[in-house]
């Protein structure tokens, strides 16, 4: 408790802190956002889904090599990138970064 103590009167420990808050609230807020980018559709049935998920931006290979650990990639177009056999489990993983917009059914 002594360590504590001794960063709340620092100010080096107020620092560091206020960073370790400021990721965690990071953390949290993606996690809690994450389930209101899922768009409704998207069927119940089934342990798989197809998605189509939206960026703001166009995807780049980065973004593709992230979906990829998710399902599988069958395309893109514009700001959307086409991801089939995703666990319907994964689906806020996949719409938890900040990059995403929406995830919604592939039609």
């Amino acid at each position: 408790m002594s360590l504590l103590r001794t960063a709340l009167h620092s100010p080096r420990g107020k620092v560091v802190i206020a960073v370790a808050a400021a990721i965690f609230g990071w953390q949290v807020w993606l996690s809690a956002a994450a389930a209101g980018k899922i768009g409704e559709g998207i069927p119940e049935e089934g342990r798989r889904v197809d998605v189509l998920v939206t960026l703001a931006f166009p995807p780049e290979r980065f973004h593709i090599q992230k979906f990829q650990k998710l399902g599988r990639v069958s395309g893109t177009k514009e700001n959307s990138v086409q991801v089939r056999g995703v666990n319907r489990a994964d689906l806020r993983s996949l719409a938890r970064p900040f990059w995403v917009l929406r995830v919604e059914p592939l039609t």
